[in-house]
Parts: structure tokens; C-alpha cells; sequence
């Protein structure tokens, strides 16, 4: 369930819509844009990107059922949307036919001032306290929360225990051990370290926040930072060393690479941790990515899904009893659909405590590592400003060009972004 845009294409259910009035499915189709219903006064198309983990589909079309049955006067339409989820919202939601409730991943500040998303402040009440304080200052915007995180998926890297032992090595505790390791169990059958099809995937960022630079802080890019530039440039080394996996039948969110001995190590999500113990019981481990150097910081990543209501939808104060009742208040639901199909970590305190499966082995070491050293990308992590730095860290780790001067270059478009985005 990460939030990565590049993910979006492995969801590989059809699309279609199902209708829930009072209850009762009452229709469907494959046409993706809003419905009505017969009945219900009001009727809300709720988007769901496909989701890759067996049951998500289900267990979405079962809350929804579940909300009609509390609020028989609002229909709700679950429309399921396989592939490039975020470019179909983004040009769905610019037509009369946007969805009235809609998740997002990488939450996004700049929906917010483009007046896109509505406002969410009266809908935690109480509740506000047992939120993550990082998911809710995540999901703020203005001083006031635009959305409700749904789930928060932490990505790290898997390792082979097995594999790792026969060859002697510990499981890196440094990136000078990572690039060590990736290049000695890399052999003539494979390579020693997936990261992605690209060879790129998270690893940049991953590098600058390891190394003690920022992304973007207080509304200023820092991806040119001395720091920023010493730690891509030092991601040229696994190139060199011809130690990644490049091009895979699935990207890195799949954890096939790992479980079918392609790679003893792989950079993937805590959704995918079922299906590894499946494939190969208690023969991983999971790591932080490293520090770059004495005195950097080890990272995993958190992402995950925002449930967010459209702020021209005809029906927001519908949409937003949704989002309320879904997201805030069922909190057996919430934790159901981080449990039940792949792991996620609740975003309310006491649902996470509640959640028996991630209280034990990798699990609870995942919590530990996203409790000490997790970090969201920032609000303001938009594909204005994620662009130019990916762009900049593929030609650098090619060897294309001074990293510093691309690195300045790729920071100096992405703040004329940022300062629109404050500008309104």
C-alpha cells in the first residue's frame, strides 16, 4: 500500500464501481465517474486506488455497506481504480465527474491552496490526541488538517538471513557496508541489492536524509545542501559496482525479487511482510537503510494513504461524515484493514497498540525502526519537486555532469514551485 507513485501500475484489478444503498449492492459499472441511485438522497463516489494486497477490495466494499447501513440516507459508490491512480484523479478532479471522497498517498499541501481539498478540522474532535502527532501535523495545511490518514506504510530493506550468513557477512550497519555487501553477493546467477527497476527508486532521498540534510524545511528546498550532493554522489558506487537489479518483472513494492532468490536484499514495504514469511518463514530480516557516514542518521520511510474530500463536491458535508465515520470512529475497521491484508500501522495510538499481528518478530521490530527512525516526505513533496531531484540523481549516479551544479539547478526549479505554492 506505499504511496510511491511508481507503485500505482502494479495494482492489476479491472476497474468498476460498486453501489451500496442502505446496505444492499445495488449496481455496478465499469465506468469509473460518479453514479446515482434510485433511493438515498445523497450519493457519494468514494475512489480507491487498486490496491495489490488480496481482500483490500472487499474489505472497502464492506465498509462501505456497513456505513449505509448507519446512514440509509447516503448511497455510497466504491470506485475501484487500477493503474496510474494519480493521474487519473488528478485530471478527474478538474471535471464535473471527480470523486466526492478520494485517497492520496504522498499527501500533497499544494491541493490544499489550490482550493482541491476541503478542510478536516471538525472531524477529529476528541480523537485528535490519539492520532500520530506526525501523521496529523503531515496532513496540515494552514493550521488546519486536510485530511485523515488512513494507514502508514513503512518501507525498508528485507534481507536473506541465510544468504547474508553462508557469505559471512552482517547485515550492513553503514552505507560503506551496504555498497560492501550489495557488490560481494553479487555473483554470476545475480545481483546483491534491488532498490527499484531504475536503480534509483527512494534511494536519493534516502541518501540526503541519511547523511543529515533535508529535503524541503520551513519552505526551502535543501536538496542542494553539501550534504545532499556528498550522499547521491556517493550512491554511484552501487552503479559502478554493477551491483543492483535493474529491471525486474516487478518493481521494488513486490517482494518477488526477494523470495524467489534474485536478490538477498531488497528495499520494500511492511505491507509485504505476510507474504515473505509465507515464501520464507524466518529467513529474512529487515534493516533501516544505513547512515551514509559517522554522524548521519539510518531512515526508513513512511508513507501510506490520506482519505481526502473533494472541496467542490456537491455533497461535503456527506463526504466528510465518511471520512469521519471510516477514518475516526470505526476503529475496529481501521484496524482490520491495517492487519488483514498485508501490515500497515494504524494511525490512531490505540488502534496500533490493539494490533496483535504487528506485537510480534519483524513486525514489532519494523514499529521500532519507524518509531526511532522513520520520516515522511514533506507536504510540499509534490511531483514539481520530487521531479528535477530524481532527474538530477539519475544522471549524477550515471556520471552525467557535476552533481553539485545539477543538484542547484534541480533545487532552484523546485523552489519556484514551492514559493507558488505559498504565493497561492
Amino acid at each position: 500500500m506505499s504511496a510511491h507513485a511508481s507503485q500505482l501500475s502494479r495494482r492489476g484489478f479491472l476497474s468498476g464501481s460498486l453501489l451500496f444503498v442502505a446496505g444492499a449492492a445495488v449496481g455496478c459499472s465499469t465506468d469509473p465517474t460518479g453514479g446515482g441511485s434510485s433511493g438515498a438522497r445523497t450519493t457519494l463516489n468514494v475512489w480507491f486506488h487498486a490496491y495489490g494486497e488480496a481482500g483490500t477490495q472487499q474489505a472497502a466494499t464492506r465498509y462501505a455497506e456497513a456505513f449505509t447501513k448507519a446512514h440509509p440516507d447516503i448511497a455510497v459508490k466504491v470506485t475501484w481504480v487500477p493503474g496510474d491512480y494519480t493521474g487519473k484523479l488528478n485530471a478527474t478532479l478538474l471535471t464535473d465527474g471527480a470523486p466526492d471522497v478520494f485517497e492520496i498517498g504522498d499527501f500533497s499541501a499544494a491541493m490544499a491552496r489550490r482550493g482541491q481539498i476541503a478542510p478536516l478540522d471538525d472531524l477529529y474532535g476528541t480523537a485528535a490526541p490519539d492520532f500520530n502527532p506526525g501523521d496529523l501535523a503531515y496532513v496540515t495545511v494552514d493550521g488546519k488538517p486536510h485530511g485523515v490518514k488512513m494507514v502508514d506504510d513503512v518501507v525498508m530493506l528485507y534481507y536473506r538471513k541465510s544468504v547474508l550468513a553462508k557469505a559471512g557477512i552482517n547485515p550492513p550497519a553503514t552505507f560503506d557496508e551496504l555498497v560492501a555487501a550489495a557488490k560481494a553477493l553479487t555473483t554470476r546467477n545475480g545481483k546483491g541489492l534491488f532498490v527499484g527497476n531504475d536503480g534509483i527508486g527512494d534511494t536519493p532521498l534516502l541518501a540526503v536524509l541519511s547523511n543529515g540534510g533535508d529535503l524541503v524545511t520551513d519552505g526551502r528546498v535543501g536538496y542542494a545542501s553539501p550534504q545532499a550532493v556528498e550522499a547521491v554522489t556517493g550512491l554511484k558506487r552501487l552503479h559502478d559496482d554493477q551491483s543492483l537489479q535493474l529491471g525486474f518483472t516487478t518493481d521494488w513494492w513486490d517482494p518477488s525479487a526477494l523470495v524467489q532468490d534474485v536478490v538477498p536484499i531488497q528495499w520494500c514495504g511492511l505491507w509485504a511482510m505476510p507474504a515473505i514469511r509465507t515464501a520464507l518463514g524466518d529467513d529474512f530480516g529487515v534493516l533501516p537503510w544505513p547512515a551514509f557516514k559517522p554522524g548521519g542518521r539510518p531512515v526508513v520511510r513512511v508513507g501510506g494513504w490520506t482519505s481526502c474530500v473533494n472541496a467542490k463536491s456537491r455533497h461535503v458535508d456527506a463526504a466528510k461524515r465518511f471520512v469521519q465515520w471510516l477514518w475516526v470512529e470505526q476503529t475496529d475497521l481501521q484496524k482490520d484493514f491495517a492487519e488483514s491484508y498485508g501490515f500497515h500501522i494504524p494511525p490512531r495510538t490505540s488502534v496500533a497498540a490493539a494490533a496483535d499481528k504487528l506485537a510480534q518478530g519483524p513486525a514489532k521490530e519494523t514499529l521500532a525502526l519507524a518509531a526511532q527512525y522513520g520520516r515522511n516526505n514533506p507536504n510540499l513533496w509534490d511531483s514539481t519537486v520530487s521531479t528535477p531531484f530524481n532527474a538530477a540523481a539519475a544522471k549524477i549516479v550515471s556520471g552525467q555532469g557535476d552533481p553539485a551544479r545539477l543538484l542547484a539547478e534541480a533545487a532552484a526549479q523546485a523552489q519556484t514551485s514551492v514559493d507558488r505554492q505559498h504565493s497561492g
